[in-house]
């Protein structure tokens, strides 16, 4: 029977990612593991026409964008979501895919939770799936969650708006 001491949440501080957070913590708690937050900071590639001329942001910019994204995954979950037996938090930087996947190679990771947006059509083949990609990647089960309210809201759309 697999063993399920660490369980990895990213987040990227969505309402779709709290509720994978939420279940996360919840499942944690329940099976007395290690909640263990993730967020990704993604560098900004200012581009022009030039390459040679693209600005360069200032050392503080990333400094403040960890300092910011730490203080956040700090006070992020909600005592009403369970209590696991240790929670930690990282901030990384990179692409989310690629930073996900080596933070769960790296900390051993046994498990994943993570959001999907359930994006379709166009916007799923321009922007992919962050969720898909980590599935086919991960060194470790993952466990996709999906806003059922958006999703029958989806299947179901209000052709005039309530009075």
């Amino acid at each position: 029977m697999m063993e399920i001491r660490t369980i990895l949440a990213p987040t990227d501080f969505s309402d779709h990612a709290a509720l994978a957070v939420k279940a996360a913590c919840q499942l944690a708690e329940r099976l007395g593991a290690e909640l263990m937050l993730l967020h990704v900071l993604t560098e900004i590639v200012p581009a022009g026409p030039d390459p040679l001329l693209t600005p360069i942001l200032p050392s503080e910019y990333y400094t403040e964008a960890e300092t910011r994204a730490n203080e956040t995954l700090e006070r992020y979950l909600d005592p009403a979501w369970g209590k696991p037996a240790r929670v930690s938090w990282s901030v990384r930087w990179g692409s989310p895919v690629e930073a996900i996947v080596a933070h769960a190679i790296e900390h051993h990771v046994d498990m994943i939770v993570i959001a999907t947006h359930g994006r379709t059509g166009l916007k799923h083949v321009l922007l992919g799936s962050v969720a898909e990609r980590i599935v086919r990647e991960a060194p470790c089960p993952v466990l996709t969650i999906r806003d059922r309210n958006r999703q029958r809201n989806l299947q179901n759309p209000q052709t005039t708006p309530p009075h």
